[in-house]
């Protein structure tokens, strides 16, 4: 199955906490970065998800906020992951920024126009991409 989804991380599970309704599920990629989602206790059942299993995390690019300059900053989004701007395009209304977050792996977030020029979006700048866990998809083939 295709998706059109562009930031499809291949990693290992290595944490399951199940709850009464949700589940946790912790992918860590190949480069150490972790991606915690929360799934329905359903939804990991189906997926027959078990620790040390192959696991995709996969976050729509409009799910994700970029930061810059982020020290000491607290937010509630689980997932945060550092990196340095690749690519950015920029459009009238949106611009994609490509962040390269190590490994070989580059995530892709949609923002406003505006919000990359007052951040001051440009390629080699240090970048951090944040998404909340119920914005993360599980995936297993």
């Amino acid at each position: 199955m295709n998706i059109s989804a562009r930031n499809i991380f291949k990693g290992t599970v290595t944490s399951i906490v199940k709850g009464a309704v949700n589940t946790e599920v912790t992918i860590a990629l190949g480069d150490g970065t972790r991606m915690v989602s929360i799934i329905t206790v359903g939804a990991a059942e189906r997926l027959g998800l078990k620790e040390g299993a192959t696991a995709s995390a996969i976050v729509k690019a409009s799910s994700i906020i970029v930061g810059t300059n982020l020290q000491g900053a607290e937010l509630s989004a689980r997932n945060i992951v550092r990196g340095r701007v690749s690519k950015v395009i920029e459009g009238p209304v949106s611009t994609e920024v490509d962040i390269e977050i190590g490994g070989g792996n580059t995530l892709s977030a949609v923002i406003t126009h505006e919000s990359s020029k007052k951040l001051g979006l440009a390629a080699g700048a240090d970048a951090s991409a944040i998404f909340k866990a119920s914005s993360v998809i599980i995936g297993v083939e």
